[in-house]
C-alpha cells in the first residue's frame, strides 16, 4: 500500500434488531459470546462502498468490484472507521471499531463490466414453505431464488439514512446504493430456510450496471459449497442479482455461517 485516503467515519447502526436473525438481538448474541447484537455484515460492506464511489463515481456503480471479509463484529452506536489506501490500481480497505480490526477488503474499477449471461443463472422462486435449518440445508448444486424487492422513493431515502450515507450521487442521479444488492443476497438464505441466528462472513460483488430507482430486484443463486469448519456450518452461494427480470446488476459470491457452533451442537 502506498498513499492513504481520508478515513471515512460512520456511527454504526444495527438495522436488524427486530429481524428474524436473532444474532442481531443483544441477548441472543451474548449467548454466542458477543458483546451485543451484531451490525449486519451487509451494512458494514455498505460503509466500505463509500470511498470507492467517492473515488470513481458513477463508473464504480456501473462496473466496480468490491470484496470484503468480516473478522470481528461492529456494534450499534460505535464508530466504524473505514480506512482506504492506494493499492496498485485499486484500493485496500479496512474497518476499525473500538480499536479492533473488524473487516478487510479491496475495491477496483475494471476497464469494462464482464459479460455474464442471464441464461446461466436459473430463475426460480423462493420456496413456498421454508424448511427448518439443518446440516442438509443448502445442498450443493441447488438453485435458490428470492421474492422481488424494491427501494423506491422514501424507501431509498430511509435506506441511505440507515447506512449513514450522504453522497449526493444517489439522490441526485436517482440511483440505488449497491449495498441494497447485498441485502437481496441475504434473502437467498432467509427466503428459503427458517434459520436460527446466523452470520454473514464475506462477500465479493462485481457490479454490472447501475441500480435505477424503479428497479425491482431479485437474486438467482446456486449453492457452490456447504461444509463444517470448527463446528460451524458454512454455505457459499454464487449468484446473479437482476433488475426487472432482464438486466444483470451484479455477480456476487456470498459466504455465511448458517449454523453457528453453539447452535449446531445443541
Amino acid at each position: 500500500m502506498t498513499g492513504s485516503i481520508t478515513t471515512y467515519a460512520v456511527e454504526a447502526f444495527n438495522t436488524a434488531k427486530q429481524s428474524e436473525n436473532k444474532m442481531h438481538d443483544d441477548g441472543v448474541a451474548r449467548r454466542f459470546g458477543f458483546s451485543g447484537g451484531l451490525v449486519p455484515g451487509v451494512e458494514v460492506l455498505a460503509y466500505m462502498l463509500h470511498q470507492p464511489v467517492a473515488r470513481w463515481g458513477r463508473a464504480f456503480l456501473e462496473r466496480g468490484l468490491i470484496e470484503a471479509r468480516f473478522i470481528k463484529p461492529v456494534y450499534d452506536g460505535e464508530i466504524a472507521e473505514v480506512r482506504a489506501s492506494e493499492a496498485g490500481d485499486g484500493l485496500s480497505l479496512e474497518v476499525m471499531s473500538k480499536g479492533e480490526l473488524c473487516a478487510t477488503g479491496s475495491a477496483s474499477l475494471p476497464a469494462s463490466a464482464p459479460d455474464v449471461a442471464l441464461a446461466e443463472y436459473r430463475d426460480v422462486p423462493a420456496v413456498g414453505v421454508r424448511p427448518p435449518v439443518s446440516a442438509e440445508s443448502f445442498a450443493v448444486g441447488s438453485w435458490l431464488g428470492t421474492a422481488p424487492r424494491a427501494w423506491p422513493g422514501q424507501a431509498a431515502t430511509t435506506y441511505l439514512a440507515e447506512i449513514r450515507e450522504s453522497d449526493p450521487i444517489y439522490a441526485g442521479g436517482r440511483l440505488g446504493h449497491p449495498g441494497i444488492l447485498q441485502r437481496v443476497m441475504n434473502r437467498l438464505l432467509v427466503d428459503n430456510v427458517v434459520l436460527g441466528p446466523w452470520i454473514h462472513v464475506g462477500s465479493r460483488m462485481q457490479l454490472l450496471s447501475a441500480i435505477e430507482e424503479t428497479d425491482e430486484i431479485t437474486a438467482r443463486g446456486r449453492v457452490i459449497a456447504n461444509y463444517d469448519k470448527k463446528g460451524h456450518r458454512f454455505v457459499e452461494i454464487d449468484a446473479l442479482v437482476v433488475a426487472n427480470g432482464s438486466r444483470a446488476l451484479a455477480h456476487c459470491h456470498h459466504v455465511a455461517i448458517y449454523q453457528p457452533r453453539v447452535q449446531a451442537a445443541a
